[in-house]
């Protein structure tokens, strides 16, 4: 045979010389929970190792993230019920939480980049990501009206210090609108990650967890994605494209590896992917009960995504890929 594969499988140095996708911390997105209060970490049962943190704890852990290498991080907020309403207007008070929070972060660490979270959800008396109006089928979230709320969310945010804007909310049009309004206050660079992709899936239950945003009615299906469509995400992608995105996303990633890789095959904007919350937490029960390696899984999963077209990977498991490296 003249032809023998094994050859460059034959020793752990001939396997990295010819390896072809390499993870690194510089690819990755830690995205962190704030909550109200002092003194407070509050463990996320279906998301073992995770934590939502008052802002002064959170600004320790975040210490202990740079310290181990990474130097990128996604902010979510967990707000009372008392915070919310049906346009929430809590999302764009600089007094609150979440705007308070993003300042800290930026003074304490202004060499690290912290991308923002754009949706109404976490704000919202109804759960949903954009304005709910009834209908002749009950209820309509609607799309035009939430935009206005979206782009003052946006305009705050970078006010604050965000660095990137992460629109989550899959309302058509938002991200021209959203440019637009960042423009009109002089926030030029100010870069916009698109939810481009983002599917109406089974694996965000921890996550809605984490923050109590769950719908209280109704599904997100009308804006979300299908999971069943592909050649739609190449529709996102080129409005998204078109109305000025800097990044585009897709979410989950794990099971959209197919989304990843066409849009990565099709646009020349960096690609990321949302490891998500049921992602993260399926491999944890499992490493936990034994019927899989955490750590070896974990590496897999995130190199797929690498392999598939991903630039950059939002995920849960950044904290320990650092300590791993650390380690090595």
């Amino acid at each position: 045979m003249l032809r023998r594969p094994r050859r460059n499988r034959k020793s752990p140095v001939i396997r990295e010389l010819v390896q072809e996708n390499f993870l690194s911390l510089s690819d990755l997105i830690y995205p962190m929970f704030v909550m109200e209060g002092q003194g407070v970490r509050s463990e996320i049962t279906s998301m073992p190792g995770v934590a939502r943190f008052s802002l002064d704890l959170l600004l320790e852990e975040m210490q202990e993230c740079v310290d181990l290498g990474l130097r990128t991080f996604a902010l979510f907020p967990n707000l009372p019920e008392s915070k919310k309403d049906k346009y929430a207007t809590e999302s764009h008070n600089p007094a609150g939480l979440y705007l308070q929070a993003v300042k800290a972060i930026k003074t304490r660490f202004p060499e690290i980049a912290l991308m923002t979270d754009v949706a109404m959800d976490p704000y919202s008396s109804d759960g949903h990501d954009g304005i709910v109006e009834e209908s002749a089928n009950g209820f309509e979230v609607v799309n035009d009206e939430t935009l206005v709320v979206l782009a003052k969310m946006a305009v705050a945010q970078a006010r604050a210090g965000a660095d990137i804007i992460g629109p989550s909310d899959m309302m058509d049009g938002r991200i021209g609108y959203i440019r637009e309004a960042l423009d009109k206050e002089g926030f030029t660079n100010v870069s916009i990650m698109a939810y481009t992709a983002k599917y109406a899936g089974a694996f965000y239950g921890p996550f809605r967890d984490a923050l109590d945003s769950a719908p209280r009615f109704g599904d997100k299906k009308t804006y979300q994605m299908n999971p069943a469509n592909s050649r739609e995400a190449l529709i996102e992608a080129e409005l998204d494209y078109a109305e000025g995105a800097d990044f585009l996303m897709v979410k989950p990633a794990m099971v959209y590896l197919d989304i990843i890789k066409l849009l990565s095959d099709n646009f020349d904007l960096p690609i990321a992917a949302y490891n998500v919350s049921g992602e993260y937490a399926m491999v944890k029960a499992a490493a936990a009960n034994g019927w899989l390696d955490g750590e070896r899984a974990m590496l897999e999963i995130l190199t797929a995504m690498k392999r598939a077209g991903a630039k950059i990977i939002l995920t849960y498991f950044a904290k320990e890929v650092a300590q791993l490296r650390k380690k090595a």
